[in-house]
């Protein structure tokens, strides 16, 4: 099929059955499926992301996406889930913390904003943990129990699942692996030193690249020139492989992970980045000997979205009242 840049919306087909809607609230784009009951992606779309201009045009731009796809396949919407950056209460649905990116958006009542706009349930999760879910249902983690997923974008986000589950931890923000600190002496977006996201992020990786060379190549063209075997091209992947390698191998040792699904933009380079991370897990095991797997992600394109209408979907079902 091919996008209709006016609408956003890819239509696969069209349904009277309710439908359940799976978004990606990002900083630069908000992507949205809609999905069936069995999961099946019916239609999907991609707006431009309004961060710069505050919670409610983001909202208004989200649910925008989601009523129109639902209009182009003829659909109700049974109810919606969000993968959405930041620290979030996934009971309230409010975004808890945010990075300058996203203007006014910590503090916003997201679940509650969108309901409003849909008129439909709908559930938040953070960006990451719906990437995960997403990848342990359709994706690489398919049957695994105990997963870290991180994903390597702008910057570096990470969640957890154990047993099945994504464990979000007392406040809610386990498994942000991209500010652990120890990596390097390099500043952080955050403003602290040294953590993970200033070595393995598409952000950092261009940065060091333009301090070795003085160019200002992008991600995309830092990979190719890697690929012909330029050198300073060549130790930024390296240096974000081995990072995102010994990361991983410090979380399997603590929570005993068997696998690790790597997403986000960066993971497009994992021809570059695999010798690394295969290097530094001979090197840097896990300390209980047990082999630990590091896995690109399969569905990383609508991981989070897809991963967000699961959530949804569960959420419905488990509303729904029992039938004797």
């Amino acid at each position: 099929m091919t996008h209709d840049a006016h609408s956003g919306a890819e239509p696969h087909r069209h349904t009277s059955a309710p439908v359940i809607a799976g978004i990606d609230i990002g900083g630069t784009k908000i992507s949205a499926v809609l999905t069936d009951e069995s999961g099946s992606v019916l239609a999907r779309g991609v707006v431009p992301a309004p961060a710069a201009e505050g919670g409610p045009a983001m909202a208004d731009a989200a649910a925008g996406l989601v009523l129109r796809l639902c209009g182009v396949i003829g659909a109700p919407l049974a109810g919606a889930g969000v993968g959405a950056a930041g620290v979030i209460d996934q009971e309230r649905g409010v975004v808890v913390a945010a990075s300058a990116t996203f203007t006014d958006w910590s503090g916003f009542p997201l679940a509650e904003e969108l309901e409003g706009r849909l008129g439909a349930p709908v559930w938040v999760e953070n960006d990451v943990n719906a990437f995960l879910l997403g990848e342990l249902r359709w994706g690489a983690a398919r049957g695994e129990s105990d997963v870290l997923g991180i994903m390597l974008g702008t910057g570096v986000g990470g969640a957890i699942a154990l047993g099945g589950a994504v464990h979000h931890g007392v406040h809610g923000a386990a498994g942000e692996i991209g500010h652990t600190p120890g990596f390097s002496e390099l500043v952080c977006t955050c403003g602290q030193t040294g953590h993970l996201e200033t070595l393995a992020s598409g952000t950092s990786i261009t940065r060091r690249y333009r301090a070795a060379t003085g160019s200002d190549a992008s991600a995309p063209e830092i990979a190719d020139r890697a690929r012909d075997g330029e050198a300073a091209a060549l130790a930024v992947f390296e240096d974000a492989a081995r990072a995102t390698a010994l990361a991983a191998s410090i979380t399997a040792s603590l929570l005993d992970l068997g696998m690790v699904v790597v997403g986000g933009g960066v993971r497009e380079a994992w021809d570059l980045l695999e010798p690394g991370i295969l290097e530094t897990l001979r090197t840097d095991a896990p300390v209980s000997g047990f082999p630990l797997r590091i896995v690109p992600a399969e569905i990383s394109a609508d991981a989070v979205a897809r991963g967000a209408a699961a959530l949804a979907s569960a959420r419905l079902a488990d509303s729904v009242p029992a039938t004797v």
